[in-house]
């Protein structure tokens, strides 16, 4: 029988060395770094808006966009928060305060003239268009995002699956203020929150149906014995 002191210095001899993770605000920036790339990307491939010099100089397109962006940035710092177990869940309500005034100048332009139909028969509406940007916006920073918080840990996957998603959301949103001449918040909002909930469901479903198989196999030797 190996004492237990003996024990644990072999564990520590033979232990792989691990990479501690970074601090959560470090990993954060990266984060956000990487989606100003995108962004640079974006603008570069599709151009700023025709009439964003008008659109800046109007207050509520300025509290817009600062909301948004505020939002995504206190998002994505409370998702790497919550993501470590030492830190408190109290995070996760650090965005609510730019949420709720991003939400108060939500629209709904993105979500009409999916299909246009005139002389030259039919074509992609503005709706379509703005999806698809929505797409090469929304998924670079969805997956990049996952990625880095797979290394966390997964105490509380559905808190940080919720402030992800919204983080993904108010950064693209902010993006597509820039490029889009539409307000596609609610858009980007359903695909983004549609994803997240989707990702908790899945969650729950899987969390159940492993107490369950648990649950049979505890009944089952229980029987046995």
């Amino acid at each position: 029988m190996i004492e237990t002191p003996t024990l644990i210095d072999l564990l520590v001899a033979h232990a792989p060395p691990v990479q501690p993770l970074r601090p959560p605000l470090v990993r954060a920036l990266l984060w956000l770094l990487f989606a100003a790339f995108v962004l640079a990307l974006l603008a570069m491939g599709h151009g700023i808006r025709p009439d964003f010099d008008q659109r800046v100089s109007e207050p509520a397109f300025v509290i817009a966009m600062a909301a948004s962006l505020l939002t995504g940035i206190l998002a994505v710092v409370a998702a790497f928060m919550i993501n470590v177990p030492d830190r408190s869940r109290g995070w996760v309500f650090a965005p609510a305060p730019a949420l709720v005034v991003w939400l108060s100048t939500i629209g709904y332009g993105c979500l009409t003239h999916w299909v246009e139909i005139g002389p030259d028969g039919v074509h992609a509406g503005d709706t379509a268009r703005c999806f698809a940007t929505l797409m090469l916006t929304s998924l670079p920073l969805a997956l990049a995002l996952l990625a880095m918080l797979k290394r966390g840990s997964l105490l509380r996957p559905t808190a940080t699956a919720i402030t992800a998603s919204l983080a993904v959301a108010a950064i693209s949103a902010s993006t597509m203020s820039l490029i889009h001449d539409l307000n596609a918040t609610v858009m980007i909002l359903l695909w983004n929150v549609g994803a997240a909930a989707a990702i908790v469901i899945a969650i729950v479903i899987v969390s159940a149906c492993g107490s369950l198989y648990a649950l049979r196999r505890s009944r089952l030797y229980g029987n046995d014995g």
